[in-house]
């Protein structure tokens, strides 16, 4: 969609605005300037072989401009009442090289940059420096705001541009203001923006249930190798089993691309059995778990089979996958643990466990509204794990002294979602504060449930954020409570093998509630019907 249906121009309008509130007094009223660096075509160490650019997410949103080796030049002049002679947005890109056509796609023409970026005008790279020099000149004393300089997180602003920015007597030059302002100008997202993360997660729901659908099929058979396949052929798409992380992985990212995505948001999570304990598990390099049938098991007897059933069959376990595609530079963000092995189906403690994580998910998304704090919700997930804990006989005691203790941090290490945007864990300077004065001080439970949380802040209409709850067997964590007095040790023994469950959804917060921008179904009945394959 990038173009001039992104409303870049209103992205800047924004940022500006915030921008003037947060300057010393002697600055507010003077013409401010924006001049950013675009990204440039990243390549492997020390070859020509270009990696996949993917746009800096700053300067898309004040541009719409994913062209590398592009810049932006931006001035505000709050002086001016009339709202189109206050500002003026510059979009610069590289030339048409002659040279490189033959080898990659062009740049657009200038005429071309015109219908496609929602920008006041548009030049050529190699008039920047003079449009600077014109810049300092009619407005003597502008402050330039630019992104960190000399950081590696930032694209490279050459010294060529700001070296007489910096020089003046009469200009300001900051790096201090520009990157938390907008920060807080991208936490809340406009309509625009909101169109394009619910398209990633429509088209992320799909790769997901489709990934399930192919474990379904193979349970019942349904996927039959035709004549000479991996033999005299390969096998093609609809041949293909699940039977290792990578060819879960490969199916999601083939389905997300096959929809125009063109960027994963994040290396995908394809974790399966004991892995799916570990967090950001990315490897996904393993097969599942295999075990010879031993007597009176009740295994996946038709399991991932190209015709009759195999002599070893799959162990029950889960498959954790937390992956989700780009749109134009806007996340999806989204995990669905499913069951493998066992016909499609939950053993008794799997089933026990995801439903214990979706009733943590579900009774927080109905908490969510405008005011809420975040550590709120992360509070009551850590409640109700305690109390499925102490249902199931895994815990033992008083809730209230083993909420006090924080073991339940053991099991639910991680916090229940950050803000979601154009980068996965958005914004972190707006999302969690240094300086937060938003925080209660007089908490329930322990300190070390906030530990990991992202975002510490009242919910506000228009954030996008994600609810991700999980519980999670690790041997590494169990360590820290395998003395507890409140931890049943015999009965958690059956449980520590499973690994671990999450079930996530990226939520828009509405003036009255939430709103799911995920579409691919948790609940149990539904996720068995379709990893069984009776659906």
């Amino acid at each position: 969609m990038s173009g001039s249906s992104y409303c870049a121009r209103a992205h800047v309008q924004r940022t500006f605005e915030l921008l003037t509130n947060v300057l010393p007094s002697q600055l507010k009223e003077k013409p401010q300037v924006i001049l950013l660096a675009g990204g440039r075509t990243p390549f492997r160490n020390d070859t020509d072989r270009e990696l996949p650019f993917r746009q800096e997410s700053n300067f898309y949103y004040l541009s719409g401009c994913s062209v590398p080796g592009s810049f932006l030049l931006a001035l505000y002049r709050p002086e001016h009442a009339s709202a189109s002679a206050r500002l003026n947005v510059k979009l610069y890109i590289p030339e048409i090289e002659v040279a490189d056509l033959m080898w990659s796609v062009p740049p657009p023409t200038i005429e071309e940059a015109k219908q496609l970026f929602d920008i006041t005008d548009i030049a050529y790279s190699s008039e920047l420096q003079s449009a600077i020099e014109s810049l300092l000149q009619s407005h003597p004393e502008a402050v330039f705001h630019t992104l960190p300089r000399n950081s590696p997180l930032f694209p490279t602003l050459s010294e060529d541009y700001m070296a007489n920015i910096v020089t003046s007597a009469t200009h300001t030059a900051t790096d201090a203001y520009l990157l938390s302002s907008l920060h807080k100008t991208r936490l809340i997202k406009d309509e625009n923006e909101v169109m394009m993360l619910r398209r990633a997660n429509d088209i992320s729901s799909r790769a997901h249930e489709t990934v399930m659908r192919v474990l379904g099929n193979a349970v019942h058979g349904k996927i039959l190798q035709g004549k000479s396949a991996d033999i005299d052929r390969p096998l093609l798409p609809g041949e293909w089993l699940i039977e290792k992380e990578e060819e879960a992985e490969a199916i999601f990212v083939a389905s997300c691309r096959r929809e125009g995505a063109v960027h994963q948001a994040y290396l995908p999570i394809v974790a399966a059995s004991r892995r799916a304990a570990t967090l950001h598990y990315c490897c996904n390099d393993r097969e599942f778990t295999w075990g010879p049938v031993k007597p009176h098991d009740h295994l996946n007897h038709d399991a991932l089979a190209h015709g009759p059933a195999p002599e070893r069959q799959l162990e029950p376990q889960v498959l954790l996958i937390d992956a989700g595609c780009e749109w134009d530079c806007y996340s999806a963000d989204i995990t669905r643990t499913m069951p493998v092995g066992n016909g499609g189906k939950f053993t008794e403690k799997g089933k026990q466990i995801y439903s214990l994580v979706l009733e943590m998910q579900q009774k927080s998304m109905k908490t969510l509204r405008p005011g809420v704090h975040w550590d709120t919700i992360q509070l009551l997930c850590h409640q109700i794990l305690v109390e499925g804990f102490l249902d199931l006989g895994l815990f033992k005691g008083s809730k209230d002294e083993i909420l006090r203790s924080g073991i339940s941090s053991a099991f639910f290490p991680h916090g229940v979602g950050h803000s979601l945007g154009m980068d996965v864990h958005d914004v972190p300077s707006a999302s969690k504060p240094v300086n937060n004065t938003t925080i209660s001080q007089d908490k329930v439970g322990h300190p070390s449930f906030y530990t990991y949380l992202r975002l510490r802040l009242p919910l506000a209409e228009g954030m996008v954020v994600t609810v991700e709850p999980g519980i999670y067997f690790h041997e590494h964590l169990l360590k820290a409570v395998e003395d507890s007095e409140y931890v049943n040790h015999t009965l958690l023994e059956g449980y520590r093998k499973m690994g671990g469950v999450r079930i996530e959804d990226d939520v828009l917060i509405t003036a009255d509630g939430y709103e799911n921008l995920t579409k691919v179904r948790s609940d149990v009945e539904w996720l068995e019907s379709v990893c069984s394959g009776e659906i």
